[in-house]
């Protein structure tokens, strides 16, 4: 790493055997292309950013790349949940085309959750598929979306529900992105993290409680540890189930209620992170009805979502019958059947498709 930049924290590796990744965690260095460079394996590439993060960002990164003698142009797209289409894809295979990109080139991703995703899976089709590089700006980014290849868009009836699971050659967290970020969009960075500590870590979700303040004010140290733990709870799961087909679903924890609250609301309405916080309570609290966890708790898990300054009730006016309805659509739901990542103990998750779902109508969805 180049003498001028910051000090890089850490470097964890995502196993995947041959198509392993490194992700870089650290302070101030995108402007040092030496980190990016060596992923990528042709002349060709192209930073792909959004209306946001471009004026912040992309000319650090393009100076940063500009000694490698790279063909590098950029594109940058409207900011928002509800851009995250197939329309915007094709404006990004557009782009692709009319400056001739090979299967040889390579995308750069430079912002939050929703270019990460459209990156990866514009990077996944283009020519069969071609290398991406994730450059996370956001905390939910930086902790979640970036790392696993997930990718994929927004369909109307459903939250991404068109995509492939497709690896980036490496990931590039500068935590010095989090300092413009929106207060709203830090908070709901929390909700990934607080996952977690919920699902596979009570010694991080300790951690979490008793740091939470200073986690809101940006302290630095804090901020690079909430990275880094999560980066290496969320490796550690993916190297054993790259495509969910088994410990992996339990990253999906209170997803399923959040992904119904964001396609009814409308997308961009809500934060992703501030449905999934909802999902969370929901889901704590459909473990008690369960007899799984105790009611303690589950008021435990609400209080502490609602100390990062996130929603723990649902929209009210999403009834019942709708919230179940688009429950069933979901990715995670087999056969008909809708399955849920609960709780049966603070820090100890599980998959379970046996909820019974007049119980959790009466019991949960219709008081809300």
């Amino acid at each position: 790493m180049s003498s001028d930049t910051g000090p890089l924290l850490e470097t964890i590796t995502v196993d995947l055997d041959d198509r392993s990744y490194p992700i870089h965690i650290g302070a101030d260095f995108l402007s040092d292309g030496a980190l990016i460079q060596p992923h990528i394996r042709g002349t060709q590439a192209c930073i792909i950013s959004n209306e946001t993060v471009a004026p912040l960002y992309l000319k650090q990164v393009t100076e940063g790349l500009s000694g490698f003698g790279l063909d590098l142009i950029s594109l940058v797209l409207p900011n928002g949940e509800e851009f995250k289409t197939q329309d915007t894809i094709s404006t990004i295979y557009d782009h692709l085309l009319e400056a001739n990109f090979s299967r040889s080139s390579t995308l750069i991703a430079l912002g939050g959750g929703v270019v990460g995703d459209m990156v990866g899976f514009a990077a996944a089709t283009y020519q069969r598929g071609i290398d991406f590089i994730q450059i996370p700006t956001t905390l939910l980014s930086q902790v979640d979306s970036s790392v696993g290849g997930k990718t994929g868009v927004n369909h109307p009836l459903g939250k991404n529900m068109i995509g492939a699971f497709y690896q980036p050659r490496c990931v590039l967290a500068d935590s010095l992105t989090l300092n413009t970020l929106p207060d709203r969009e830090l908070k709901a960075g929390l909700a990934e993290v607080v996952k977690y500590g919920l699902i596979n870590n009570k010694e991080f979700l300790e951690w979490l409680d008793g740091n939470i303040e200073k986690i809101l004010a940006r302290d630095a140290d804090a901020l690079a540890y909430v990275i880094k733990t999560s980066c290496v709870e969320k490796a550690t799961i993916v190297a054993q189930d790259e495509k969910e087909a088994g410990i992996r679903a339990i990253l999906n924890f209170g997803h399923t209620f959040g992904h119904a609250i964001e396609t009814a609301m409308g997308y961009g309405k809500w934060l992703h992170g501030e449905a999934v916080a909802v999902g969370m309570v929901m889901a704590a609290e459909l473990s008690c009805l369960e007899g799984l966890l105790s009611s303690d708790d589950a008021g435990y898990v609400k209080k502490l979502i609602a100390r990062c300054g996130l929603p723990v009730e649902p929209p009210q006016e999403l009834d019942s019958d709708t919230f179940l309805a688009l429950m069933g659509k979901d990715k995670k739901a087999e056969a008909g059947t809708i399955r849920f990542i609960l709780l049966e103990q603070l820090g100890k998750a599980f998959v379970s498709d046996e909820v019974d779902l007049e119980r959790l109508k009466s019991g949960l969805i219709s008081r809300n």
